[in-house]
């Protein structure tokens, strides 16, 4: 039961030691450690900054309100392909299609504000 918990909080490590109550011990959360040179963006953040920019409305625009810019669009695009994905796995194909964000958009209601845009 405590291994399943383990599994469900992702760690992979081997169990903690358990505690009076049986349960097994909860090590605190850490912050994730990345190799160094790895990236907390997969946007480059220059390239969103120049589209944040090209706003007339906006006049500043600090690093990081860039940053979370940056982040919500990958997991909006994550979100989207994702649900494309599945909807090209019904139609028992591995390769997205035009077809498959149009049908993600129709099937998502997050996504309603979209359609027609591909049009």
């Amino acid at each position: 039961m405590a291994a399943a918990a383990a599994a469900a909080a992702g760690s992979g490590a081997p169990r903690e030691e358990e505690g009076s109550s049986g349960e097994a011990a909860v090590p605190p959360p850490q912050a994730p450690t990345s190799a160094p040179g790895a990236r907390l963006s997969r946007l480059p953040l220059a390239r969103v900054k120049a589209l944040v920019k090209a706003d007339p409305d906006v006049t500043l625009a600090g690093q990081e309100a860039i940053f979370i810019l940056a982040r919500a669009a990958e997991l909006f695009v994550e979100t989207i392909a994702k649900d494309a994905y599945c909807c090209a796995q019904q139609g028992k194909r591995k390769t997205l299609q035009r077809r498959d964000l149009d049908n993600a958009i129709e099937a998502v209601d997050e996504f309603a504000f979209l359609e027609g845009t591909l049009d």
